[in-house]
């Protein structure tokens, strides 16, 4: 019943080249690269058999072994993280549940990941899950800020009753018909960039083609919807956390930011 974390990273990302390897300084000025402190945060969840960076980059293999990560080397044709953990699989040995921990997000705390797998078990019928979080007013806010200036920040999802996933978008959904204060919470939930796996899900997933939306939106996560599979999404809280992903150099002050605020080295 062994869970394992998979950190896929590639250098050649197409909105922040060499992204893995970016330094981000912490409370005290100590620089570490994106992909340390992806790792960081994979080692602080309980409940884990084993982290391993996946990646098809010698450079990243070379600075993950460099501070003891564990690397699997997986092929360049690798389109998106999941299937690059699904070729990672070979060199897991045989998980209950895969975990793909993204590589350009390093503010995910330990329970976002735990609480994930848990509702995973607790729903023997669903193959994926993935976390929600609600946002706040100011949250929100910078979701809006991103997209009017023409960049893809983080991704929204909507979800029905039984918490299975409805959609994901890269845009701002669904619509709001007001504005929001700072700490008021909204009706847009952030999904969280995490994913667990049963390795059949995974097998699966790479016999499938490409469909539309995935290629509109450049969400991995929408092959499973477009072949009819339930995602489950599974709530999570920030309780105090600030949360964003790195996905534009822009992000990087940001979450220099929340790191110095947390007071997180």
């Amino acid at each position: 019943m062994s869970v394992v974390i998979v950190i896929p990273a590639r250098y050649a990302s197409t909105r922040y080249p060499g992204k893995p390897l970016v330094d981000l300084r912490g409370a005290n000025g100590t620089a570490r690269s994106l992909i340390r402190r992806s790792w960081d945060a994979a080692m602080t969840v309980t409940g884990v058999d084993r982290v391993v960076v996946a990646t098809d980059d010698d450079r990243i293999r070379d600075a993950a072994q460099a501070f003891g990560a564990e690397v699997v080397m997986t092929p360049v044709s690798c389109a998106n993280g999941t299937e690059r953990c699904a070729a990672a699989l070979d060199a897991l040995g045989n998980p209950e549940i895969v975990v793909n921990l993204q590589g350009d997000a390093p503010l995910t705390p330990a329970w976002f990941v735990e609480e994930l797998v848990a509702g995973l078990r607790a729903n023997p019928d669903a193959m994926v899950a993935t976390p929600v979080l609600q946002t706040e007013g100011a949250a929100l806010r910078g979701f809006l800020e991103d997209r009017q200036a023409g960049r893809v920040g983080g991704t929204t999802a909507v979800f029905g009753a039984a918490m299975n996933a409805l959609y994901f978008s890269k845009e701002v959904i669904p619509y709001r018909g007001e504005t929001y204060a700072d700490d008021a919470m909204t009706p847009v939930w952030h999904h969280v960039g995490v994913y667990a796996y049963r390795p059949d899900a995974l097998r699966a997933y790479m016999t499938w083609p490409t469909g539309p939306l995935e290629t509109l939106e450049g969400l991995e996560q929408l092959r499973f919807l477009e072949q009819a599979q339930r995602v489950l999404c599974v709530k999570v809280a920030a309780k105090g956390r600030e949360f964003w992903e790195l996905n534009n150099p822009e992000d990087v002050p940001r979450i220099e930011a929340m790191l110095a605020k947390m007071g997180l080295d």
